[in-house]
């Protein structure tokens, strides 16, 4: 892998890449500008969620939050609304931290050097690179899966590249290969020729700019590289949610510690809700009678749904209860159920909150 790609090899296969790069890349809101901050803002909601999802979200995200300034200055509530159902929530708890930090110690420019990004919540080596690279071209060369296909398929590289020992390799010759004097549309190219031409499956090797370069394509290999990770088996998760109504129609919110809360509701605003092993409305019951001091409850079950979070298998189990009176708990709020989008909540509490809506519809 070291000698690869040397000498004047190297300059070709450069330019060839950039020329591509600079006649093909997609419009991308956030090449508009080399603005840091939105550039920022893409790459954190970029993190494991693809292109199409992302769009509208940063649209909506930028206008409400033009500047880190007014980012800094929101309350961390209205950020996690305009955030609702991205998923990954601790990204946007992390970016606003970050925005305060940036204000208080960066004059609110988004800092130059490797060292004071990295300093800030929610960056590590990947997202500082891209961003300074990208906005100021600061000759960082990025290494995250994408990239890490191209390069391997380059190398014909077997095997699971997230080894440690691969990784660094792969690191290395990143860095060897990053035309210095055009870093941002170098780190760029190489992303979007991972995303648009040599993509996990299928490669469209035949319209690769730089196929010629390729020992996977030579040895006719390109589709068994990268190896196949080793996932984790799937863990099978029951949740139990009870939608409580008084007589305006009004529900109860909380913010439960449970140990479902962090990968299902990410410490938004939920319904009370508990994970349950065999028959859910006995240990609703139960819950709700210690917990809320609501001992006769009619637990009305609604359709289930399902829900996927990493490696967790959810099924949804919602029901609805109709109360004279909705509890007085810490931590907890009461809105109108149809205003429930006026509040950051996960994807989660909103399919719970539509198959309430949908037995409405039918009744």
């Amino acid at each position: 892998m070291k000698t690869y790609l040397a000498g004047r090899a190297l300059p070709q296969f450069q330019k060839r890449l950039l020329t591509w790069f600079r006649a093909h890349q997609r419009d991308l809101p956030w090449r508009s500008s080399r603005d840091p901050y939105r550039i920022w803002v893409a790459e954190i909601m970029l993190q494991q969620t693809r292109i199409a999802a992302v769009m509208p979200y940063y649209d909506r995200f930028l206008e409400r939050f033009p500047t880190v300034d007014s980012l800094a200055a929101a309350p961390q509530q209205e950020v996690l609304k305009l955030w609702s159902g991205l998923g990954y929530y601790s990204r946007a708890r992390n970016l606003h931290s970050a925005a305060k930090q940036i204000v208080a110690e960066h004059a609110g420019k988004f800092p130059r050097t490797l060292e004071a990004a990295l300093e800030l919540p929610g960056i590590g080596v990947y997202t500082a690179a891209a961003v300074l690279s990208i906005a100021y071209d600061v000759p960082l060369a990025v290494l995250d899966g994408n990239v890490a296909r191209v390069l391997a398929r380059l190398h014909a590289m077997r095997g699971d590249l997230r080894v440690p020992r691969t990784w660094r390799a792969l690191t290395e010759t990143a860095e060897r290969l990053l035309a210095r004097r055009a870093a941002s549309d170098w780190n760029q190219a190489l992303m979007e020729l991972g995303e648009v031409i040599c993509t996990p499956k299928s490669p469209r090797c035949l319209v690769c700019p730089v196929v010629q370069s390729c020992r996977a394509f030579a040895e006719g290999i390109s589709g068994e590289i990268p190896a196949p990770r080793k996932k984790r088996a799937p863990v099978a998760m029951t949740i139990a949610a009870v939608i409580l109504l008084d007589s305006k129609d009004r529900t109860l919110l909380v913010r439960d510690p449970g140990a479902h809360d962090e990968v299902l509701f990410s410490r938004m605003w939920q319904f009370p809700a508990i994970q349950v092993s065999r028959e859910a409305k006995p240990e609703l019951e139960k819950y709700f009678g210690e917990t809320f001091a609501l001992k006769k409850l009619t637990l009305e079950e609604l359709p289930s749904a399902r829900h996927g979070v990493t490696f967790r298998n959810i099924t949804l189990l919602p029901f609805v209860a109709r109360v004279a009176e909705l509890p007085a708990v810490p931590r907890s709020r009461i809105l109108a159920l149809k205003r429930l989008g006026s509040v950051p909540v996960s994807s989660a509490t909103k399919k719970l909150a539509a198959a309430v809506v949908g037995a409405s519809s039918k009744a």
